[in-house]
């Protein structure tokens, strides 16, 4: 590249991202970071991560000063994920650098037991309340940081993307020789739910529908293990498949694929997931919790249950995997919805955006 052209494509904005860990992991929330490092050069800026240390809590504290120290130095400014945030918030005071969170979590995180989960959302204020501003990835998120004291004012919410890259070739055959294929795109924890599925999906006819389980299997080894147990019974022996943890274009063309998508999180700030299977067409069956009921209603794109309504968790699935028409319908109801979901190049434009007018905003 010519020196001249090196020097109008310098970065105008000098940001790191203090995150837990490795940021190539498969979750919704590190997917956002490395999407938005990627559209970062677009944005005239620059976006490199700085690591806290994955040990157990509260170890990695100790750490996370010299991870802040490294992630000021040279930037213009900090962004903070929120599965860092606790960790951070003792020593984000003590530098120049301004520092903006980006939220993809509850205060507090998601399950903890009792006593982290309050150590950590006492933590989590702090450094949020320190913080220049707050880029959120939903309205929900917005009232749990409202309910710890963030003004609303300093918070924009910014949704990840929910267009998804599809790998050629012609469809899958997910059905197996069956009515119907059932979609779920999750890692195996206790929070999404992987058990009580099995456990409705157990309850159809054999013929009904073949489950696909697609996510990574190993974040929870105990319960992973549950979950492969529950598979081997013998009302679900062979009407499973478990796919663990695959490429991004492999998720869009099971996508494009599947009948129907589930998922039944107990806890889900955003629901990526979910957004992106109704961005593909897909009606969604799972609990009414967290944001899911604010990406799709009731009888329009999807059917919800209860959290740990079983019964009528079984009775969704049974109800949109023998009734056509009604299966029909919600895919209808999902890919007009669908227009109305952003892209990630909208979440990048907004996210940008988004940071450079938070800092404008404490500068003034």
């Amino acid at each position: 590249m010519h020196p001249s052209d090196v020097r109008t494509r310098r970065a105008h904005l000098r940001l790191c991202l203090v995150t837990l860990g490795d940021p190539n992991q498969r979750t919704g929330g590190y997917r956002y970071h490395r999407t938005m490092a990627a559209a970062a050069a677009d944005h005239r800026a620059e976006l490199r991560f700085e690591q806290v240390p994955p040990l157990p809590w509260p170890i990695p504290a100790l750490p996370a000063a010299r991870t802040v120290r490294a992630a000021a130095e040279g930037s213009d400014a900090i962004l903070l994920d929120s599965i860092a945030a606790a960790y951070a918030a003792p020593w984000i005071a003590r530098i120049r650098t301004p520092v903006v969170a980006v939220v993809h979590q509850p205060p507090g995180g998601v399950g903890h037991g009792r006593v982290r989960s309050s150590a950590q959302r006492r933590l989590d204020g702090l450094a949020y309340r320190s913080a220049a501003g707050i880029v959120a990835a939903s309205d929900t998120l917005v009232d749990e940081l409202r309910a710890i004291g963030v003004r609303a004012d300093r918070i924009v919410v910014v949704p990840p993307g929910c267009d998804v890259p599809i790998a050629s070739g012609p469809p899958l055959d997910l059905r197996r020789g069956r009515g119907v294929s059932v979609l779920c795109v999750a890692n195996w924890t206790p929070n999404k739910g992987i058990l009580e599925l099995l456990d409705a999906f157990a309850t159809l006819p054999e013929g009904a529908a073949t489950l696909w389980l697609v996510g990574a299997l190993d974040v929870d080894r105990r319960y992973a293990e549950r979950v492969r147990r529950r598979i081997a019974a013998p009302d679900l022996v062979d009407r499973v498949v478990v796919r663990g943890s695959v490429p991004i274009e492999e998720v869009g063309r099971l996508y494009r694929s599947a009948d129907v998508f589930a998922l039944c999180s107990f806890v889900d700030a955003y629901g990526t997931a979910w957004a992106e299977a109704i961005a593909a067409g897909l009606p969604v069956v799972g609990w009414r919790a967290g944001n899911l009921p604010r990406l799709a209603e009731q009888g329009r794109e999807a059917l919800m249950a209860e959290p740990g309504d079983l019964a009528g968790l079984a009775s969704a699935l049974r109800a949109i995997t023998t009734d056509p028409s009604l299966r029909e319908r919600l895919a209808a109801g999902a890919r007009r919805r669908a227009q109305t979901l952003p892209t990630w190049q909208a979440s990048a434009d907004r996210f940008f955006a988004a940071v450079r007018e938070l800092l404008r905003s404490q500068a003034s």
